[in-house]
């Protein structure tokens, strides 16, 4: 399984971006974008399975719309508004079905700052 992250980079606070992550290798089940701010541990942005349904970690639901494309195995997340804080190395992460396994993408970084 093969996972390719794109998106990321530097921009202003209130502004929007969006992150790609592009997986092979396999059919899967969850797709997921989790996030770390510096020094602090990593957290679940949101969650999506491949009927659709989604879940968002605490405080992300508003800004960050999570949505995939099943056909391209691609799975994106929009953040809009961007604050300071949202500021850290973004994972994406999926569930692949055969092999079954969990799978971490190397990560994106995404600065926010003035």
């Amino acid at each position: 399984v093969e996972l390719v992250e794109s998106g990321g980079g530097l921009v202003e606070p209130g502004e929007s971006l969006k992150l790609s992550c592009v997986a092979s290798g396999s059919l899967f089940s969850l797709m997921a974008w989790y996030r770390q701010p510096p020094g602090k541990q990593r957290e679940l942005v949101a969650r999506m399975s491949s009927g659709g349904r989604t879940h968002y970690g605490d405080s992300m639901e508003g800004r960050f719309t999570i949505s995939r494309d099943n056909a391209k195995n691609t799975v994106y997340l929009q953040m809009n508004d961007v604050k300071v804080e949202d500021t850290g190395v973004y994972y994406c992460n999926v569930m692949s079905i055969a092999p079954m396994g969990t799978h971490w993408g190397q990560g994106i970084q995404v600065t926010v700052s003035s």
